[in-house]
């Protein structure tokens, strides 16, 4: 518990940030499901043939697994905010549309009879009698949306947008429980805080004559309600503030400014860290850092549509998974053909190719190395039916570069294949859950586990140097930004990355400090 109120107060500013933009990204979703859901329960409710077909899409669609949702809307919508927002409000509709549709079908059908008999139009009768019987059923579904949001919001890191989400995710890829915790406790604090709000709201649209007083006057029930008023408009005033601080912001944005992207993994926070300070450094633009991108086909999609100018990928990757070719091991041509390609095709440029291969290997514990005599990826021809390998998502569906291939390769055929992103699957392999897991030449948890990395004798990987990427208007825009760029290239090897990336992974650094200190260390900024 002390560690955890130590860590939480070292990070207080960057906590606050990310609780704001939790907040404000929150708030938007629910008001615009609200926005879509009451008037589609109105809908409902009078034209009965429209009840089963619109209740039944929002049921479906609540079915779909969120990360799937998110993952479908990334090439319609891009990255960052927006796709997120529209995720939380389409899982936001089914309550409110269901509470909507309930509260006014279960109104006495006497009492709006009555409404029609003093001559009241349709209007009338849905504004002045459905709308305010039906309120406290329809703030409850609003309730439950609202807190169901704030969980839901935090997948929003998954694809740049920030939130609190942004602090569990990371912590959850480099092991760092207090960083979770840094990032779930508010979650929770904010979900509990919604509820209470909505909790007011509901009380204060039901009528005082339906609420139960428990020995209360009336003239006591309106004074706790002047004051549920004040604690509610101080929240809605707070709100406003955060947006229209986020819509100034905008609108004030520094003309040079570009986006620098990363994918979801310590490396590339780093790297994106990295070459974002050494252009604010060398230069007058202003670089907007979009941090946690997934992977290196979201990064690319998002750079093809302009929403980032830049961001760092690796040879192999582009040359396998973006552009579709056969591995070869040739680090010049795979470079070279990369580089062809991306300026004719899609108008991206290769810079100048990093000093570090991160290709991909398998590493296991020292006591499995030693019981099965394992030394390169060919030794486990004798024991490939007994083993267990745990590898990410994308190890394990890439044909060419994955374990497809390697099995083919080498005639090998594990006993069973676990999908596990990130950093649980070095968990799993402690544990005992797995006996083998994918890595990159330069984790730095393979030295915070100790684990011994496999020699791959058929020079199966293809090489994977990193690699800047930028848009070719970028680069006519701002061309200082080459020189800046390719400053870096040099300086950095498999050791030195590798030891970068563990300093964020076991002693728990942040990526942006790491960054800067090296980029101080070695003089250029």
């Amino acid at each position: 518990m002390i560690a955890l109120v130590k860590y939480m107060a070292a990070h207080i500013s960057q906590i606050i940030s990310l609780l704001f933009e939790h907040i404000e990204m929150t708030a938007i979703s629910v008001g615009f499901a609200i926005v879509i859901g009451v008037p589609l329960g109105i809908l409902i409710s009078y034209v009965k043939k429209l009840d089963k077909p619109i209740i039944g899409a929002a049921n479906v669609v609540q079915a779909i697994p969120s990360m799937a949702l998110l993952g479908l809307a990334i090439p319609l919508l891009g990255i960052g905010t927006l796709p997120a927002v529209v995720m939380v409000i389409i899982y936001s509709l089914l309550p409110i549309i269901k509470n909507t549709y309930t509260g006014i079908a279960s109104i006495d059908p006497e009492m709006v009879e009555a409404a029609k008999g003093i001559g009241l139009t349709k209007w009338q009768v849905l504004q002045k009698v459905k709308l305010p019987m039906a309120l406290p059923v329809i703030m409850a579904g609003v309730r439950i949306s609202a807190v169901t949001a704030v969980g839901l919001m935090t997948m929003a890191a998954f694809i740049g947008a920030g939130g609190l989400g942004y602090l569990v995710f990371s912590g959850i890829r480099t092991v760092n429980n207090l960083q979770i915790l840094a990032g779930a406790i508010p979650a929770c604090l904010l979900a509990l805080l919604v509820d209470f709000l909505m909790g007011l709201v509901e009380k204060l649209v039901t009528p005082i004559s339906l609420q139960k007083a428990f020995g209360k006057s009336k003239e006591e029930l309106k004074r706790k309600r002047r004051r549920q008023k004040v604690v509610l408009a101080v929240a809605g005033v707070l709100i406003v503030v955060l947006v229209g601080n986020t819509v100034i912001g905008n609108m004030k944005q520094e003309e040079k400014t570009i986006t620098v992207g990363s994918k979801d993994f310590t490396e590339q926070l780093i790297l994106c860290n990295m070459y974002a300070d050494i252009i604010e450094h060398d230069t007058d633009i202003n670089v907007v850092r979009q941090l946690n991108l997934g992977g290196s086909q979201v990064c690319f999609e998002a750079m093809k549509k302009g929403e980032i100018d830049m961001y760092v990928d690796y040879t192999g990757t582009v040359y396998v998974s973006l552009l579709q070719h056969v591995a070869k091991p040739d680090m010049e041509a795979v470079y070279n053909e990369c580089k062809d390609e991306l300026e004719k095709d899609y108008n991206i440029l290769f810079l100048e190719q990093a000093g570090f291969n991160n290709t991909y290997t398998l590493a296991v514990s020292k006591e499995t190395a030693k019981k099965y005599g394992l030394k390169s990826i060919k030794d486990f021809k004798k024991c490939d039916s007994q083993l267990k390998i745990g590898a990410t998502l994308e190890f394990l569906n890439r044909p060419d570069d994955g374990l497809p291939g390697l099995e083919k390769k080498y005639g090998i055929k594990f006993k069973e294949s676990v999908g596990l992103d990130g950093s649980p699957r070095f968990t799993a392999l402690e544990n005992g859950e797995v006996d083998i897991v994918n890595a990159f030449a330069t984790d730095g948890l393979l030295k915070k586990y100790n684990l011994v990395t496999l020699t791959d004798d058929e020079g199966y990987f293809p090489p994977y140097y990193a690699v800047p990427m930028i848009r070719e208007d970028t680069l006519k825009k701002y061309p200082e930004l080459e020189v800046s760029i390719n400053k870096l290239s040099s300086y950095l090897s498999d050791e030195i990355m590798q030891e970068l990336n563990y300093q964020v992974d076991e002693e728990g650094k942040e990526p942006e400090d790491v960054a800067r200190d090296f980029l101080k260390s070695i003089g250029l900024i």
